[in-house]
């Protein structure tokens, strides 16, 4: 490999390198052949740190699907580099959620909370130092509900600084899971599980797929025991889909959402991965919500429909959306955890659809049920 290609090509980005991670569209390149990720990293990181070329600060090193996000180049590759790497574009991911809902006061234990029977399990399991990645927009770590349920997590977007939540959305999914403050204000479903913020999404809720690798790949790293994506995007992405599946294969299990657009016969990836619990939303009927998306890949449906949780600044909002629902999964997925610490991705995801209540009949193709922690627990039982 020529070094000087590598800089002449990477400089004919529509990205200046002093705004690496600017408005520019980016891509992914991945190397299938593992001694040329591992050349191509060396020398670009060894150009880097020499100081050589400052167009290589817009380089980040996607270690967990052995690839590199990079803006998105203008010309041809080096001819050495064809047939040796693979293109796809860096997309934006959203997280998803409805238009939020008013500020409330509402204390103790979310309707939500309580319909699934979490605390009808709280005698047996609390979800105990269950480790659970939270990849979103951060955390409020000053909020009073989720003061003993925080680790310090990590900042994607500023690798020095806390994982500060600055829209709300990652305090609103983190409270579902483990809030513990019943008396003051509420408790979630796994109220002694642990929350590890990691920031990906900014806060207009906006991040790259290559951000959501890199937190894979930390929480992967860091052995968390399951993670939590409340997020989506249309299309399919093959670096999303590697870094998913290498998470399933060293035994996290990755919690997603369906999306809010109504669609029957089609849902948001990453949730439509096969490795993934794919969560749909239900309402206090036990009636799937008119604004989920449903179709056969839904494994689990859980209360997402006018849901009251943490937010910014130590206050409470109800928000509605598949967002909600994953994080009642992901929440009841701690509490199996802390009873039953060795069952692996692929168990887990069998307790969780063969245990659910069947849903009240209604306009949706359906295979799955209910969302319900005490059957959940009981069928761990009887592994």
């Amino acid at each position: 490999m020529d070094a000087n290609e590598i800089v002449e090509w990477l400089r004919h980005s529509p990205c200046s390198a002093a705004d690496p991670f600017g408005s520019g569209r980016r891509g992914i390149l991945r190397f299938p052949n593992s001694d040329d990720y591992d050349r191509f990293l060396h020398m670009t990181q060894a150009m880097h740190t020499s100081n050589a070329e400052s167009s290589l600060a817009s380089v980040r090193p996607l270690n967990l699907i052995q690839a590199v996000s990079c803006p998105i180049i203008d010309r041809e590759p080096p001819a050495w580099l064809r047939g040796r790497a693979v293109w796809e574009e860096d997309a934006p991911v959203q997280v998803g959620a409805l238009p939020k809902g008013a500020l409330v006061t509402d204390k103790g234990i979310p309707w939500g909370v309580k319909h699934i029977q979490a605390p009808r399990a709280w005698s047996k399991t609390t979800g105990y130092r269950v480790k659970v990645g939270v990849i979103d927009t951060g955390v409020d770590f000053g909020h009073p509900d989720l003061r003993h349920s925080l680790e310090r997590g990590i900042n994607l977007l500023h690798r020095l600084s806390l994982p500060q939540d600055d829209n709300g959305h990652g305090t609103h999914i983190s409270g579902t899971i483990a809030a513990a403050n019943e008396l003051q204000g509420m408790i979630g479903v796994a109220p002694r599980s642990m929350i590890y913020p990691v920031k990906a999404f900014d806060y207009n809720g906006t991040a790259f797929v290559s951000d959501i690798v890199l937190g894979i790949e930390w929480c992967v790293r860091n052995q968390m025991n399951v993670i939590n994506m409340s997020f989506g995007m249309k299309t399919r992405s093959k670096s999303l889909q590697s870094a998913v599946s290498n998470a399933y294969r060293s035994g996290v299990l990755i919690v997603a959402s369906s999306g809010n657009d109504g669609k029957i016969g089609e849902i948001d990836y990453p949730a439509r991965y096969s490795q993934t619990i794919a969560v749909g939303a239900t309402n206090r009927q036990s009636r799937v919500a008119a604004f989920t998306n449903r179709s056969g890949l839904i494994d689990i449906y859980a209360p997402g429909d006018r849901i009251v949780s943490a937010w910014l600044r130590g206050k409470h909002r109800e928000m509605s959306g598949t967002s909600m629902a994953t994080s009642h999964v992901t929440g009841a997925i701690a509490l199996l955890l802390a009873l039953k610490p060795g069952l692996s991705p692929g168990q887990i995801k069998t307790i969780v659809k063969s245990s659910a209540k069947p849903l009240r009949k209604g306009k949706t193709p359906r295979i799955a049920g209910e969302l319900n922690v005490l059957r959940m627990i009981k069928a761990a039982e009887h592994l």
